[in-house]
This record gives C-alpha cells, structure tokens and sequence, in this order.
C-alpha cells in the first residue's frame, strides 16, 4: 500500500427507504476525490460498516471501486462476525478493491494468538493485502504485530487506541523485521487533534472523518501540517477541529453522525445514521453548522 495524502473514509448514504444510495455515494466520493485523498476506505466505520449486510457492503465497494477509477487505492472494511467478514473480503477482491482493513471482531475479544488467528483468516479469504486496526476488541500487543508482519499479506497498522508508547514500540519493533513496505496510521477520531504526537513517533498518515465533511478544511490543515506551517495549523486545531471535537464528545458515535449531518448541511441527502447510532438534536446542527463556518473563514 502506497498512500500519498488524507485517507479518506466516505460515509453510506441511505435513501428514503433506508437502501444504500448507490448514485449519492458516487457522487459523494467523486466531490471528495477533487481534493486528492490518498486512500478511499469505503464501508469501514465512518461508512457505518456494522449496520451494514455483506451485500451492502458489497455494493458500496463497487461503487468506490468505479468511481475512483484507479485514481487512488481502494481499501474496503471486513470485520466483526467472521463469516460476514470473509464474505465481504472475498466481494471486495471481486470488485477490484485494493486491499482491506481488517476491523475487529463482534463482541468477542480473545486471546492475542486469536487475533491473530481472526486476521489470518480474513487475509486467506481473498488475495488482497490487509491492513490491522488496533481498536476496541481488537487490540494488539508488539509481539503480535511483530508476528502479523511475518505474513506478506499484512502490510498495515491502524491505531485507534492512542497509547502512544505501545505504538512507538510496535513502529519499531516493526522495522527491526526489515519490512520497508508496512504502513503505519494514526486512525483515532478526529485524528487531527493528535497527529502533532504521532508523527513524532514515525506515523505520518492519517485518516480524516472530517475530509468527509469539508475537505477543503480538512485539506488545509493538511497541507499547514506537511509543510511545517504551525501557526496556521494551530490556528485551525484551534478555531475547527477543538469545537468538534467539544461537539462530538457529546454523544457516542457522534464521530459518524456529524459528518453525516454536515453533508446534509451542504446539501448532499445523505440520509441519517442507522441504529444503534443517532442523529444530532436541531440544536446540535446548529453549532455544527457554526463550527463548519468558523472553519471555513480561516481559509
């Protein structure tokens, strides 16, 4: 996996009926694709991947696959229940995807040498490669990744813990094995607030629920913190992503819900979020809405 720029993770647009809205996604990725993402991660948490069935999960794939047109790498989600997960792995690979994210398992944690196994299986099931997302039931000791990373088919590390300790030790631990080609990305909501410490530790990437929202936003930002420009960085850490960050903690899964609600804000029907997931108050809207504009007089 070769990423160049934010990954970008677009939500699942649903319709009146609750269906996925295959045009409204096209044209959701395609706008975001005009600000240069370096990855699309279709069906993967901002994608509401666990409220969605294989065949759905499928179909958003498909959808991202024609649409960015070999422009960018494809990385679709495959998790939880691990017959869902090989399903969509092997639809993923059908489609023309360009490798996987292996999300955790549902409900279940186990043991490290389970995990690793849970991976295993997912990386069998189809010939792509697969990146781990250390997150939730799914959380992986140095040894672990020190052991992943034996199988060339495992080329990736997401954190969403944020013990940055543990992820300076598996980076290292990681380039001790002599692989040069392991991708390492910080993938905590709202990765901005704490990508200044992780790319202290050797993690350069990161993915971008707000990219979704407002990528020119999202796009400034990066471009301040590639280059170095810290006042203009702090300036948008401070005056965006801190008040959403205030926002977001309101409510659980408010890192999904937001996005969703400023596209609609923009204009894009993206529906709403599906259970156990909620949408913001009116009132919740309105500060977003207030945040999105704040952002975007710092441009």
């Amino acid at each position: 996996m070769n990423f160049d720029g934010i990954l970008f993770f677009p939500v699942t647009p649903f319709d009146s009926s609750d269906r996925v809205d295959t045009d409204l996604l096209s044209t959701h990725i395609a706008r975001t694709l005009e600000h240069a993402p370096g990855a699309v991660f279709p069906a993967c948490g901002t994608g509401e991947y666990h409220a969605l069935s294989a065949t759905e999960a499928a179909t958003v794939v498909q959808v991202a696959v024609d649409t960015v047109a070999g422009s960018v790498p494809v990385i679709a989600g495959a998790g939880g229940q691990l017959g869902h997960a090989t399903e969509v792995a092997r639809a993923a690979a059908d489609a023309g995807a360009d490798g996987l994210l292996v999300l955790p398992p549902y409900l279940v944690g186990g043991t490290q040498a389970g995990l690793i196994a849970y991976v295993e299986a997912i990386a069998a099931a189809s010939d792509l490669p697969v990146a781990i997302y250390h997150r939730g039931t799914a959380q992986y000791t140095v040894d672990s990744v020190v052991r992943l990373s034996q199988n060339p088919k495992v080329v990736g590390f997401k954190d969403g813990v944020g013990d940055i300790g543990t992820a300076q030790l598996i980076v290292r631990a990681v380039a001790a094995t002599g692989r040069t080609d392991f991708v390492f990305f910080n993938g905590l909501l709202t990765a901005e607030l704490t990508q200044g410490a992780y790319r202290g530790i050797g993690i350069p990437l990161y993915s971008s629920a707000a990219f979704a929202m407002a990528p020119e936003i999202a796009n400034a930002y990066y471009r301040a913190y590639v280059d170095g420009d810290e006042d203009r960085r702090l300036a948008l850490l401070d005056g965006f992503y801190a008040p959403l960050v205030a926002l977001r903690d309101e409510t659980p899964g408010f890192g999904v819900s937001l996005i969703k609600a400023g596209l609609r804000r923009s204009g894009l029907a993206v529906g709403g979020v599906r259970a156990p997931l909620v949408d913001p108050t009116p009132a919740q809207e309105e500060r977003l809405a207030a945040i999105l504009g704040a952002g975007r007089a710092l441009l």
